[in-house]
């Protein structure tokens, strides 16, 4: 038998599709990877699978149907999608939220923000896989918190996800003095869970290894891009729609603006954890202060054309978990929009992906796409 030799060859660039069926891409997310060796030379994102043509149904939808429409776009953060219409058609009917309604959506707003956020890092944790011991372990202690945030939004509502809180005018459902107490309580088990979840993460030094110093997106690439939300802010840029713009209860509230200047992975990850507790925050102060008096300036509408707007044009914002989602709005007089745009943070967030992926290994480009959080349906409306 001859000498046998090993010879290595240079492969060039592999192609890869990475999803639209992949536990990593968060979702029905397709990548196209051109890969040299472990090392990401171009990332293609490839988007649609999700798609349900909400901005075409608005057409064939009178005003007041069409908030639970969508809380099904950003299914993490239901309530700030149906926030962000009804603000958007308050505005262009000159409508004024009673004081106590407003302090209500606040609440439920900044509560599922907390849920969407601990969905957000149990599964960071199941991205990073071995890493943290499988990451199940994290993942578990996650959805153990969220179960009781989706069980206070049944108490409150009726059902544990689309709440359906926010409608034309104001808030569809109070609380009692029972209620408020449990929210409290569901704040300070917020803040006593954060603890044990960053001694999980943010003080391994197998997290740390993972995230510090990946998937880097500069100040400058981040405003050429159009990034939002936790994203933006972890470059160093502290914008945030509920100081800037205050809408509801927010410019009466007292809360900070996390953010961090270092632009990677481990910077988004601490913007979310201090979020958290910002939210935790808020919600004592939304039940210490709630106003008394109506919810909402109008009784909910059986009648689907029963809400008219006047021939124009409007946009309505606010700071989803993922930044600012928008609806611009154009109305033609009738009981349904001429035409609805949404302005989808995820998709804004998804941009840079392709900026940052050419250099990171494979692994790392896992990491990466874990910490801007993408929500599919809020990409694909």
């Amino acid at each position: 038998m001859g000498e046998v030799k090993v010879v290595e060859r240079e492969f060039g660039e592999l192609a890869l599709n990475m999803g639209p069926q992949h536990p990593s891409t968060h979702g029905v997310l397709h990548l196209t990877l051109h890969l040299r060796g472990e090392v990401v030379v171009k990332a293609i994102p490839g988007i649609g699978y999700l798609h349900r043509g909400v901005e075409k149904l608005s057409e064939s939808l009178g005003y007041d149907q069409l908030a639970p429409v969508y809380e099904r776009d950003d299914y993490l953060g239901p309530t700030a999608n149906s926030l962000a219409f009804v603000l958007a058609v308050e505005g262009m009917i000159g409508s004024e939220v009673p004081r106590r309604g407003a302090w209500l959506r606040t609440l439920i707003g900044e509560l599922q923000r907390i849920s969407s956020h601990l969905v957000w890092l149990g599964t960071l944790g199941l991205d990073l896989g071995g890493a943290l011991g499988g990451g199940t372990t994290l993942y578990m202690y996650c959805f153990r918190e969220r179960e009781k945030i989706l069980d206070f939004m049944e108490e409150v509502t009726g059902t544990r996800f689309h709440t359906n809180m926010n409608m034309i005018g104001g808030a569809r459902y109070d609380i009692d003095a029972a209620t408020a107490a449990k929210a409290v309580k569901l704040a300070a088990e917020v803040d006593n869970c954060l603890d044990e979840l960053r001694s999980m993460t943010g003080k391994s030094g197998i997290f740390q290894a993972r995230m510090r110093g990946i998937g880097v997106i500069p100040e400058d690439l981040a405003l050429a891009v159009g990034v939002t939300g936790p994203v933006l802010r972890g470059s160093g840029i502290p914008f945030d729609l509920r100081r800037a713009r205050p809408y509801d209860a927010y410019g009466e509230l007292e809360f900070e603006v996390p953010v961090r200047a270092a632009g990677d992975s481990e910077a988004r990850f601490e913007i979310r954890m201090d979020e958290m507790a910002q939210s935790a925050r808020m919600v004592r102060q939304i039940v210490e202060g709630l106003p008394e008096g109506p919810i909402a300036n109008r009784k909910p509408l059986r009648n689907p054309k029963g809400t008219k707007v006047a021939a124009g044009e409007g946009y309505g914002a606010v700071e989803s978990p993922r930044g600012e989602l928008g609806f611009y709005i154009v109305s033609d007089g009738t009981a349904y929009p001429y035409r609805v745009k949404i302005n989808a943070p995820s998709f804004c967030n998804l941009q840079v992906v392709q900026h940052v992926a050419p250099g990171l290994l494979l692994a790392d480009l896992i990491a990466t796409l874990g910490s801007l959080d993408p929500v599919l349906g809020d990409i694909d409306r």
